[in-house]
Formats: C-alpha cells, sequence, structure tokens
C-alpha cells in the first residue's frame, strides 16, 4: 500500500484512506515557478503510484496558477498527466485525497505531501526530460538544486539509459523477477521515493545475472511510475 509522510504531522499515512476508493489528488500552485512546477510533478507521480496499484485518481490544479497555461504547458512537457481546474466541478475523488504543496502553512485538515524549494526559481527548461530525471534524483522533501551541471548530468543519464533500453529491447523478453518487481514497488510506495527507484535500477543495469530481455521489462515497468521515456529510442538508427 502506498504510505506517505503527511507534512502536518510528519507521520506516515496511507495515500488512500480507502485502499482502490476514488482519490482526489490535489496540486496547489500559488504561482509559476520552479517550486510549483516540482509540485506538479510531485501530484504526477502520486497519481502514477496510485494508478499503479489500481486506484481510480482526479487530478486537480488549485491556487492562483491553475488557470496559468504556461505552468500547464510546462509540466506537460515535463511528462506530468493533465491536472483539471477543480473549480469546473467535483470528480469522483471529491471525498477524500490528497494535498501536494510546496508551503504547509494554513494545510487544511487532509493529507499534505510536502515539496521543498528549487533553486534557481526560474530553471533551464530546454530539456524538460533533464530536469525531470534531476528532480527525481532527489527525495521531493529535499531542496533541488537545477544548475548546468546538474542538467548536463541527467542529460547523459538519460542517453545512456536510452541506448540500453532499446538495446536490450533486441533481446528475447524475459518476465519481471518478483524480488525487482517488490524492491520497486516498495520504494515507490514508500512515501514516493523516486531515488530508490533509480537506486534499484542502477544495480539493474551492471547485473551479471539478469538477461538483457529482463532488463529491459524491469526498466519499462519502472518507467510507468518515473515517466522518463526511457523506451522512447527503441527501434531508431544506431
Amino acid at each position: 500500500m502506498l504510505r506517505i509522510i503527511d507534512a502536518r504531522t510528519g507521520e506516515t499515512v496511507p495515500a488512500a484512506p480507502a485502499r482502490r476508493a476514488p482519490t482526489r489528488v490535489e496540486a496547489h500552485a500559488p504561482g509559476r515557478d520552479g517550486t510549483a512546477l516540482r509540485v506538479l510533478l510531485v501530484a504526477d507521480l502520486l497519481v502514477r503510484a496510485l494508478e499503479l496499484d489500481g486506484t481510480p485518481v482526479w487530478a486537480v490544479l488549485t491556487g492562483a496558477a491553475a488557470g496559468d497555461d504556461r505552468l500547464r504547458q510546462d509540466a506537460a512537457a515535463l511528462g506530468a498527466r493533465p491536472f483539471e481546474d477543480a473549480a469546473a466541478g467535483h470528480g469522483p475523488g471529491a471525498g477524500q485525497g490528497v494535498r501536494v504543496l510546496g508551503d504547509c502553512r494554513g494545510t487544511p485538515d487532509a493529507a499534505t505531501v510536502a515539496v521543498g524549494p528549487v533553486h534557481p526559481a526560474d530553471p533551464d527548461l530546454a530539456d524538460p526530460d533533464a530536469v525531470r530525471l534531476a528532480l527525481l534524483e532527489r527525495h521531493h522533501h529535499a531542496r533541488a538544486e537545477l544548475d548546468a551541471a546538474t542538467l548536463e548530468a541527467s542529460r547523459a543519464t538519460l542517453a545512456r539509459l536510452r541506448r540500453a533500453v532499446a538495446d536490450w529491447a533486441r533481446h528475447p523478453s524475459r518476465p519481471v523477477p518478483a524480488e525487482v518487481r517488490d524492491r520497486l514497488r516498495a520504494a515507490w510506495e514508500d512515501d514516493l521515493d523516486a531515488p530508490a527507484v533509480l537506486s534499484v535500477l542502477r544495480r539493474v543495469e551492471t547485473d551479471p545475472d539478469l538477461p538483457d530481455g529482463a532488463r529491459f521489462e524491469i526498466f519499462a515497468y519502472a518507467d510507468r511510475f518515473l515517466g522518463l521515456q526511457l523506451t522512447r529510442d527503441i527501434g531508431a538508427a544506431p
């Protein structure tokens, strides 16, 4: 079961109070900056993790930036799912939910995921996939630095992983080993721990006992949570 650290109390609680019941995920963005964009990214991870657990989700955007088309466009470029305008009506998850925001002051009576700040406040979004990976490399509670060196390292990592996945896809498919699947799920169900998911993948990448076909399926499975388009280069000319 997916569990989060509720920023109001510091306690670990279920992300969906009634498992597999409709859940509202509210991304609260008071402005359009790097931290607001990270709020939408973390909300996207929460939606993905809930859906992987079979929980139907209604994702909404609130705050002063709810009607900001530029913020929505930037979030979409980072691979975040679309967010509805909460003012448009009540969806299937209106009865329970989780709020994702960067400032917990005045938080209402709802489970809350706190998101750490992003520096610089106006990050370079020329390569949104590199930005997404750079943010996923840091736990969402921690401050994230998106300087030029960090983004260049993320670009290099993504290029390497996509080349590897495209190569592994040429080999006979093999099932995801149960123990690897369990480690991946345990990571993202533990407060959306994306760095732990990436750590599992780094071990998988170099494990000599895993066939390449299994490596491919593991990375494709993990990418349902990470949203890094790791299979994008399959079939591309070498």
